[in-house]
């Protein structure tokens, strides 16, 4: 991750980093009834998941390891992946690396993978995302032994899962604290205004009292940033998805009448146009990029990763930059 961009921790990630709450929701969540004095190691990573703020929080429970992810925007189809190369650097940090050669079986702690979704767009009130609906199908039946890992989306917005919500006083306290906080922008106030006047209501309405009154300013602070970085980030997918079209169909164009004069085929033109398409749609990912860079100081990797762009494009974005004359981090 770059030196500029700092990982943040976010409003969830501070509130159910607390091993009581994140053990009352973790109850909740699976109707458990760990007691009180369960021991909850924390195993959180940092700069993994995610790449502009700490939305995501991991504790070992028992012989449990469970992660809990945040999820304002909308789901990443690619989260099961991701969660593979989080729970791989968990084991490596609290496995013996000795212990894995040995004959005897090692027992290690059974992971569980779940995602609140509490964004705004269209969501059912449960999803599972398996790992194996990544993979490339090959038409031969294989050795078997697949890998799978799945996880548990759950939508935490009003009206939804309500039984569990119910079941955590500061699951419910944050999914109403947050809820606030848009019913007064629909209003039109404005997003700070909005957030302060929220938490000034939630403590008159006994809603996350402890938590508020410790960490109020900071709460302020924090959520005007997680909404900021939101809209930026539609906004971001929005321009690559416009650049791409616009550059794909001029492409397509061009490469259909040069087909199409060539081989005098209605298929040489349609080939044509859609790899333009394609080709639009790569070159208006790398702009965005660049516009990440230019615009909103995010680091060269970071703005990678935004728009969705492997490292190999990584040096023609350089070369734009540097075209354009702007100062970046890698």
């Amino acid at each position: 991750m770059s030196v500029n961009r700092q990982h943040k921790s976010s409003v969830f990630s501070t509130l159910f980093g607390e091993p009581d709450i994140f053990l009352e929701l973790y109850n909740a969540l699976t109707s458990g009834a760990y007691p009180p004095d369960t021991k909850v190691v924390p195993a959180t990573l940092s700069d993994v998941l995610f790449m502009d703020r700490q939305n995501d929080v991991a504790f070992v429970i028992g012989d449990v390891i469970v992660v809990l992810i945040e999820h304002q925007a909308s789901i990443n189809n690619n989260m099961p992946l991701r969660l593979l190369l989080y729970i791989a650097k968990i084991y490596e940090l609290i496995i013996d690396n000795a212990d894995i050669y040995r004959e005897k079986l090692l027992k290690i702690p059974k992971p569980e993978f779940i995602v609140l979704y509490n964004g705004t767009d269209s969501f059912p009130n449960e999803r599972t995302l398996k790992l194996s609906e990544a993979f490339k199908q090959s038409p031969e039946p294989g050795l078997g032994g697949m890998l799978e890992l799945s996880v548990r989306v759950l939508n935490i917005n009003k009206g939804y899962n309500q039984e569990i919500i119910q079941n955590s006083d500061h699951l419910r306290g944050y999914v109403d604290f947050i809820a606030m906080v848009r019913d007064k922008q629909i209003a039109g106030m404005g997003l700070r205004d909005a957030v302060a006047t929220a938490v000034t209501d939630s403590l008159k309405k006994g809603i996350l009292v402890r938590f508020l009154k410790r960490h109020s300013s900071e709460v302020i602070n924090l959520i005007t940033t997680e909404f900021d970085i939101n809209i930026a980030k539609r906004v971001w997918q929005e321009e690559a998805h416009e650049d791409g079209i616009e550059k794909g169909i001029e492409i397509g164009r061009e490469k259909g009448r040069e087909e199409g004069r060539e081989e005098g085929r209605e298929e040489g033109r349609e080939e044509g146009r859609e790899e333009g398409r394609e080709e639009g749609r790569e070159e208006g990912r790398i702009y965005a990029a660049v516009n990440a860079v230019k615009k909103w100081q995010f680091s060269l990797t970071d703005a990678l990763v935004l728009v969705e762009l492997g490292e190999r494009y990584r040096e023609q974005v350089v070369k734009i930059l540097l075209e354009q004359g702007i100062d970046f981090t890698s």
